[in-house]
Parts: C-alpha cells; structure tokens; sequence
C-alpha cells in the first residue's frame, strides 16, 4: 500500500516573499527525491483560479465578509478535492502557497469573521486534511506592504486585498503570530530579513521535516 504523502504550506501576509520561499521549498524537497505538487490558494483548479480572480478583483460594492469566506471555501473545497487529496493518496507531496491558516488570519483576525465559522466550514471542507508543516514568513505589515505595491507597480495594479490600510494587516500579521504560538506545525521565520537569509532558514526547517 503506497504511504500517503505530506502536505505542506506557506503563509504570510503581502509582501512576505512567499513566492521566493516555495522555490526553496520545492529545490530542498525534490533534491530529497520527493515528487511534489506545487499549487496555491485560493486557486489551484480552472474553477478555483475563477473564484481566485473574482475575489482580488476590484467591484462597485463591498464583498461582505461571510461572503468572502464562503467563496474561499468554495475554492478550498474544489481544490481539496481534485488536487491536495489526490495527490496525497498517491504517495506525493502537496506544497501550498495558503491554506486555511490564511482565513483564520485575513477573514477571522482582520474581518470580524466568527472563528467558530471558519472552525466549521474547515472541518467539513478538509477535517481530514490538514498540513503537517506549516511555514508562517513573518514581516510587519509596513516593511511587506512597501514590498508588495513595488512589485504591483512593476507588473500589475494593486489587488483588492492589496488595497486595504495597514491597520488591516497589522491585524492579520496578530492573528497569525496567535496561530503560530497554538500550533506546533507552525514554524515562524523573520521574512524581514535579506532574501538569502530567509531561504536559508526556510531551506533549514524544510531539511528538518524531511529528515
């Protein structure tokens, strides 16, 4: 029987270097000999890259919060059940940029959403499917902000998310530093550092997992 693979995810707010950290990611494991899937959230499938789209996009009316969090889970659910779990039961590795850790952080932490509604919604969408290493790249929101609307400035606009004030963020960077402090998965590294820096540890946690 083929052992079921590993799941693991990055997390981080705008600006953290996500990007950059799922390439080392990706470079420590596969040089292990894991095959490995690399997908992101929300999106991942043709159906959930479409609502990925609908919810950075800008509109005339306010995206109410428990609206927004449904749309998540809408994606979320497609994507567990056509890539992460699929993948898994093959015996490869599943790499996520987000997971569920990110609506407990923007939607719970910087919305108002209840927690016992995501809580909810998470054990019917993925009970059975969590990370078992979970990579939180910690940065305060005005060093990732600046980060981030440079890089919108040299290839796309400013998202809707992108666009909220830095008190938003604030909140977000609190409620993932509260996850990171209740979950042992979590391992936390200081992605206000120099690139190099942050790829080394990222790479080093990553060796760990694995070995």
């Amino acid at each position: 029987m083929t052992a079921r693979g590993r799941f693991i995810s990055l997390e981080g707010a705008e600006g953290a270097g996500k990007t950059t950290a799922m390439e080392g990611v990706r470079r420590v494991l596969t040089a292990r000999g894991v095959r490995v899937v690399a997908t992101r959230e929300p999106g991942g499938t043709a159906i959930a890259e479409k609502i990925r789209a609908l919810l950075l996009e800008h509109h005339g009316e306010t995206l109410a919060p428990l609206a927004e969090t449904m749309l998540i889970f809408a994606a979320r659910a497609q994507h567990v059940a056509e890539v992460v779990e699929p993948t898994l039961r093959r015996g490869d590795w599943v790499l996520c940029d987000r997971f569920t850790d990110s609506t407990f952080a923007y939607q719970v932490g910087a919305r108002g959403v209840q927690t016992d509604v995501v809580a909810w919604l998470a054990e019917r969408v993925h009970g059975h499917c969590w990370p078992d290493l979970t990579l939180y790249l910690d940065v305060p929101a005005g060093i990732g902000l600046a980060r981030a609307k440079n890089r919108a400035a040299a290839a796309a606009p400013v998202d809707r998310i992108e666009q909220e004030p830095i008190v938003f963020f604030e909140r977000v960077r609190a409620a993932y530093l509260r996850l990171a402090a209740t979950h042992a998965r979590i391992v936390t590294i200081d992605a206000s550092r120099d690139v190099a820096s942050v790829r080394r540890d990222v790479e080093a946690a990553v060796g760990r997992f694995v070995a």
